[in-house]
């Protein structure tokens, strides 16, 4: 259960935890942070962030760390589980004045001992291209601020490019850019690609090239973070407004849309498959999102704040093959994409995953990890079990860790998201197959009304129950009708909650006006005066797809749920060896797994490190 104890207890730091797969330990010995090791004054300060990248050197300690401290920027070696953390020797350190680091990305497809390529984004609008082995900065993008003046909330290189890299920002624009161009020395002049539901595309019109190559206007308010897929084909994007948009990035199109039940959404994730997408937000809650359905499918509840950050843990995502020999292989088109993008996680997890979905017969047990953190200090590691996944199909042999968690809900275990099978239709009815893989058999049926508690009413909506909606939910072409008949009890209760200020981060004043849920300001500026204008009052998108009851869909219990800091936690990232976390006050805890723990005793005396304990 997510509450323990009471009192002092819940207030008192943990240093370990305890799954099914044995106990996490905090390695005290190698916490990264500020070399002085004084907590941070985090005041008005960007979140810390935290960027891993393997330079493939020769000792076999190839992986090192980029975080940010208020205006500092740190580049280490990261010895993670193996040798305490040496702080008085930074490869790299900067200090910038006027601005402070918002985010940062390394290319893992060009990095090697000699150099890599890390991307810095800041908040006054600039991006930074800098070598921190080389310590050289090649380039600085919107330098003078001609693209955009608001705060840099997110960077990252598009999978399998060395050049291309995607940039969002807090005025809900993001932009494409190449590292071979420049930027202008005029504002650039745009001229509309594609138009959508609240969003557009533009290109920028100039005799030669140059940057930005595209720029998207998506949603209202901040656009805070964006995740591609593992194939690098879609783009998840979490906005200010509460949405959820995945476009195909190459065809740039709307693929699918979700509402968080309220307030902005602020972090997003994929699973290492491409078959589901988990969101964090300002409603303390995490949902996660079906690609293939596009629908909401699961909400996880045990944040007491804010969620910051939602990471799948590709290492611990457990498969059960029921007969490996009725599978046919797509093992290696699942290789060769992983080294085509250069990630170096091809493991057997995930080839087990790539081949779950290339049978025509009934899916093989699965279980995704994941784990949130966030504005509470706590953290959170959730199971995503097939009962969740398959509600029509009896369950598995494997122990769930999942519950409805109504007034009348049964017991764990019973069989509470089972529906009728009326109204069935085949779950990949958007025509998109899921990044990366074959999509599901078509003879697997799926209903599209929600999963209720026992002996809870049905939906009150009529039309979310038939397939048409869910492929124009899917499409993200909802119609106004389907907006309107959602309208039931309840609902106007709900519409008069509005989001709390944030006080602590007086940056995001600019934007403070969008902070209305969904609410479409009177004085939107002439970009936003583009868009085709989706009702998407908070009283009209509850209950429907976009944004279920939290009745109508299985409510999740976080398998643990740990205050592991004094500040707000910022950072996530599952290893394998270990998970990382990271607080406002700049410190960057390493938690070894199971087993792990003694890798760091052990080879401390060692003069030749010998790399990773697989």
């Amino acid at each position: 259960m997510a509450a323990e104890g009471g009192g002092k207890e819940m207030n008192e730091i943990k240093t370990q935890f305890t799954t099914r797969e044995g106990v996490y330990k905090l390695l005290t010995h190698s916490e990264y942070s500020r070399p002085n090791r004084v907590p941070f004054n985090s005041q008005g300060s960007n979140p810390v962030k935290v960027s891993f990248v393997n330079v493939n050197d020769q000792s076999g300690n190839g992986d090192r760390i980029c975080f940010n401290v208020g205006r500092e920027l740190y580049f280490y070696i990261y010895k993670g589980v193996r040798k305490a953390a040496d702080l008085s020797k930074p490869i790299d350190k900067r200090i910038y004045k006027g601005t402070q680091p918002t985010c940062h990305d390394f290319n893992h497809l060009t990095a090697t001992a000699e150099s890599v390529s890390l991307l810095v984004g800041f908040s006054a609008g600039q991006v930074q291209l800098i070598d921190p082995i080389k310590k050289e900065t090649s380039k600085l993008f919107n330098e003078e601020r001609l693209i955009d003046k608001s705060r840099v909330t997110c960077v990252k290189w598009v999978p399998g490019s060395e050049s291309l890299f995607l940039v969002s920002h807090a005025s809900g624009s993001m932009y494409l850019y190449n590292v071979e161009h420049t930027c202008g020395t005029t504002a650039p002049h745009y001229q509309l690609l594609k138009q959508g539901e609240n969003y557009s595309v533009h290109t920028c019109k100039s005799k030669s090239t140059r940057n930005p190559l595209l720029k998207w206007t998506v949603g209202e308010g901040a656009l805070n973070e964006f995740a591609f897929s593992p194939d690098g084909k879609f783009l998840a994007c979490v906005s200010q407004d509460g949405f959820l948009r995945v476009f195909n990035f190459d065809a740039v199109e709307l693929h699918g849309t979700m509402k968080s039940y309220f307030g902005g959404l602020l972090c997003v994730c994929w699973s290492p498959d491409g078959k589901y997408i988990v969101a964090g937000g300002e409603d303390d809650l995490v949902t996660v999102w079906s690609f293939l359905d596009c629908r909401v499918i699961a909400r996880g509840h045990g944040h007491k704040s804010w969620v910051s950050v939602v990471a799948f843990d590709h290492y611990t995502t457990s498969v059960e093959e029921s007969d490996p020999m009725e599978f046919s292989g797509s093992d290696e088109d699942f290789q060769d994409q992983m080294i085509h993008f250069g990630r170096d996680r091809a493991n057997s997890t995930q080839s087990r995953l790539s081949k779950r979905n290339s049978t025509d017969s009934r899916p093989v047990s699965v279980t995704y990890r994941f784990g949130s953190v966030g504005q509470d200090t706590q953290l959170c590691l959730w199971d995503l079990t097939e009962d969740i996944l398959f509600p029509h199909l009896p369950l598995s042999r494997t122990r769930t860790h999942t519950n409805v968690m109504n007034a009348t809900s049964p017991p764990l275990g019973s069989i509470v998201v089972t529906n009728t099978p009326s109204n069935t239709t085949n779950g990949n009815n958007s025509g998109a197959s899921t990044p990366g893989l074959n999509s599901l058999s078509t003879t697997l049926p799926r209903s599209n009304s929600l999963p209720h508690s026992a002996g809870g009413p049905t939906t009150t909506t009529p039309t979310t129950a038939t397939a048409n909606s869910t492929n124009k939910a899917c499409t993200g072409g909802l119609t106004s009708g389907i907006m309107d008949s959602a309208i039931a009890t309840g609902v106007s209760k709900f519409a008069t909650l509005s989001l709390h200020d944030r006080k602590e981060r007086p940056h995001e004043k600019d934007h403070k006006r969008n902070h209305s849920m969904g609410h479409i300001s009177s004085k939107s500026s002439d970009k936003l005066n583009l868009l085709t204008k989706s009702k998407a009052d908070p009283a009209k998108t509850l209950g429907t797809l976009l944004c279920p009851r939290m009745e109508d869909v299985p409510l999740l219990e976080p398998l643990i749920c740990k205050k592991i800091a004094h500040e707000r936690l910022t950072v996530l990232i599952f290893l394998e060896d270990c998970l990382v976390t990271a607080c406002q006050e700049g410190f960057i805890c390493t938690w070894a797994r199971p087993g792990k723990v003694g890798l760091l005793s052990s080879q401390n005396q060692a003069s030749s490190p010998s790399g990773t304990v697989v």
